[in-house]
C-alpha cells in the first residue's frame, strides 16, 4: 500500500500514484532517471514532459519530480489525472431517500456513475460528493452513463461490504422501464433467456446461439402510444447491455438507443437524444437493520427523456420506505 499522498483530494477524488518495481533483480536497470521510467511506462497520451513542467508529480513529502532524479526501485509518485474539459450534463441529479447510513439517488440520463476515462467531473461520485459534502460517498452498483434511474450509495466506508453484499448476492429486486418500438403480433408478457458476451473493443455485446443461458429479463408491455410502447423489464441477471439486448432481439429497440440495431456515430457529449430507458424501482432487503425499502423513480411513463433541466443543487425530490 502508498503511504498516505501528500496531494489534497481534487473534486472529491483523491491523487493517483504509480511505484517503481521493487528490484531489479540484479539485472541493469533500463531506465537512468525518474523522468525516463515515467516516460516509459505512462499510457499512451499522457503528457509525461507537460506534467513534469508543471510540477504535477510529487514525493511522499509532496516535493515535485523534475524527472532528472536518478532512478530508484520501489519508489512512489503521486499525481492527479490530466482531465479533460467536460461539457455539463444539462440534467439534474437528485435525492430520493437519506438516512444515517446511504443516499438513494436518481441518475440522471448521460452522468457515469463513477469517475473513469473521459467522465471524471460528470459523474455521480464528484457531483454527490461535492453537492453534499461527503466525500466517502461511493455507489454500491452501477448504471450505464446512458441509463437513467436509481442508484445507491453508501455515506461512509464500514457501512459499503454489506450493501455491496446484497447486490453481489443479488438480494435486491430491480424494475426497468423502457420506451421501444410497438409490435402489436408480439405476445407479452414473456421471459428472454439467451448467453450474452461483450468483448474488450467492441462497442456492442452480442447473444451466443446455443451456448448457456447467463442473461434472463421478463418483459411486460406497459402503454401504447402510436407505433412505440413502455415496457416494464425485470432482469434476474445483470449482463451488459443485457435489456438493450433483448429488446433489440425481439425487434423492439429502445428509442434513442445509439448501439442497437446499429452502432451510430454520436459524440460523447451529445446530450440530445437520452436512451429511453430507466432503472424504476430498486427494493433491498437492508443488510443492516432487516427493514424491506423500496425506492422508486417519480417520473414514469412516456415521461422517460428526462428533459429536467439543472436548476443548481441537488434537489430532493421524494423517498420511499418500509
Amino acid at each position: 500500500m502508498p503511504p498516505r499522498s501528500p496531494l489534497p483530494a481534487r473534486h472529491g477524488l483523491g491523487a493517483a500514484w504509480v511505484r517503481t518495481p521493487d528490484h531489479d533483480h540484479g539485472r541493469p536497470r533500463p531506465w537512468s532517471t525518474m523522468g525516463h521510467w515515467l516516460r516509459d511506462t505512462s499510457p499512451e497520451g499522457v503528457d509525461v514532459d507537460g506534467m513534469l513542467e508543471r510540477g504535477r508529480f510529487v514525493d511522499d513529502h509532496g516535493r515535485s519530480w523534475n524527472g532528472d532524479e536518478p532512478y530508484r526501485p520501489h519508489t512512489f509518485v503521486h499525481f492527479h489525472r490530466e482531465l479533460r474539459e467536460e461539457p455539463e450534463v444539462p440534467f439534474e441529479l437528485t435525492v430520493l431517500h437519506e438516512d444515517e447510513r446511504i443516499v438513494v439517488v436518481d441518475k440522471p440520463h448521460f452522468l457515469a456513475s463513477i469517475p473513469r476515462g473521459r467522465h471524471v467531473t460528470q459523474s455521480v461520485v464528484v457531483k454527490a460528493r461535492a453537492m453534499l459534502d461527503e466525500p466517502t460517498l461511493v455507489p454500491v452498483h452501477r448504471l450505464d452513463r446512458l441509463t437513467a434511474g436509481v442508484l445507491l450509495l453508501t455515506r461512509e466506508p464500514r457501512w459499503r461490504a454489506a450493501y455491496q453484499g446484497i447486490f453481489e448476492a443479488r438480494q435486491v429486486s430491480k424494475t426497468y422501464e423502457a420506451v421501444a418500438a410497438y409490435d402489436p403480433s408480439l405476445e407479452l408478457p414473456r421471459r428472454v433467456e439467451s448467453h450474452i458476451r461483450k468483448q474488450h473493443g467492441l462497442a456492442q455485446a452480442f447473444e451466443v446461439p446455443g451456448a448457456p443461458v447467463n442473461a434472463i429479463t421478463d418483459i411486460e408491455l406497459g402503454q401504447v402510444r402510436g407505433d412505440v410502447a413502455t415496457y416494464r423489464l425485470t432482469p434476474a441477471t445483470g449482463r451488459t447491455h443485457q435489456l438493450r439486448l433483448h429488446l433489440n432481439g425481439l425487434g423492439i429497440p429502445i428509442v434513442g438507443d445509439p448501439l442497437y440495431p446499429e452502432v451510430l456515430d454520436v459524440s460523447v457529449d451529445d446530450f440530445s437524444t437520452p436512451l429511453q430507458l430507466v432503472a424504476s424501482t430498486l427494493e433491498i432487503v437492508d443488510p443492516v437493520d432487516g427493514r424491506i425499502a423500496v425506492h422508486h423513480r417519480v417520473e414514469l411513463g412516456f415521461g422517460l427523456d428526462d428533459r429536467r433541466r439543472r436548476t443548481g443543487g441537488l434537489a430532493a425530490e421524494g423517498q420511499q420506505g418500509a
